[in-house]
């Protein structure tokens, strides 16, 4: 089986299973903004991105608005199956979203062949989820802020999506700790593949808190890859990835 992915800038994916569909934490048209107003932080688009057609699932992991984004949650048919975080369940509820699969840490979701199991992600500022995702043939992991959840065993994992930097901000420490996570998850699950999420795309972020995060980290770093046989890419925004066990 084939597992593609496309990259959408920031948290955003497309991920497809052979005739399956799931869209991942989409941000695809209009501005970012945070309470209380656009001075804390506003991020823009460069590009605006048409909703992808076929959608089998919506899949978010958070319910905050650079994951569970209101003006493309908008554009999206409501009679689209969503799985989803306790936080993002209630956003997309409220936005008329009808078929909806709230899923809390180490609970399971089931059809056919897919098995999508919620795992404890990150706190901002109840815990949110990360997820693997398994057809019975590819497996992937996904968590968009580098935070672990130490009840998983470790396992073969085809595919990881996670940050590869840090970003921290005085006082509160490390909010995406994708560096700091790399080596753990690489012993955990010896994955095939890494995509570097969270912080890429063509994205301008503007406000108080952009000019106080500091980063660590780049993800032309490959030093910490350099006694495993994973595969890192810095993926491009809207190019599509194939990966083929078979070959």
């Amino acid at each position: 089986m084939t597992i593609k992915a496309t990259y959408y800038g920031a948290n955003g994916w497309l991920i497809e299973f052979n005739e399956i569909k799931i869209l991942i934490d989409p941000w695809l048209n209009g501005d970012l903004t945070f309470p209380p107003g656009d001075w804390l932080i506003k991020g823009e688009l460069g590009q605006e991105i048409d909703i992808p057609n076929g959608i089998d699932f919506l899949l978010l992991t958070q319910g905050q608005p650079d994951h569970a984004h209101p003006p493309t949650l908008k554009k999206i048919k409501k009679d689209i199956p969503v799985i989803a975080s306790t936080a993002a369940s209630k956003i997309v509820r409220k936005m008329g979203f009808n078929i909806i699969k709230t899923l809390k840490p180490g609970e399971t979701f089931k059809k056919n062949n897919l098995k999508i199991q919620a795992t404890s992600g990150a706190s901002v500022p109840n815990v949110e989820n990360g997820y693997i995702i398994d057809s019975g043939i590819d497996s992937i992991y996904i968590e968009p802020h580098g935070f672990l959840d130490k009840k998983i065993k470790p396992r073969n994992i085809d595919l990881l999506i996670t940050p590869v930097i840090d970003f921290s901000l005085p006082l509160a420490g490390k909010f995406i700790k994708g560096k700091t996570v790399l080596p753990q998850l690489l012993k955990l699950f010896n994955p095939t593949t890494i995509l570097a999420s969270t912080t890429g795309g063509d994205i301008n972020f503007t406000g108080l808190i952009n000019n106080l995060i500091k980063v660590d980290g780049s993800v032309e770093d490959i030093s910490l890859f350099k006694d495993t046989n994973t595969n890192l890419i810095n993926p491009e925004v809207l190019k599509i990835y194939e990966f083929d066990k078979t070959k």
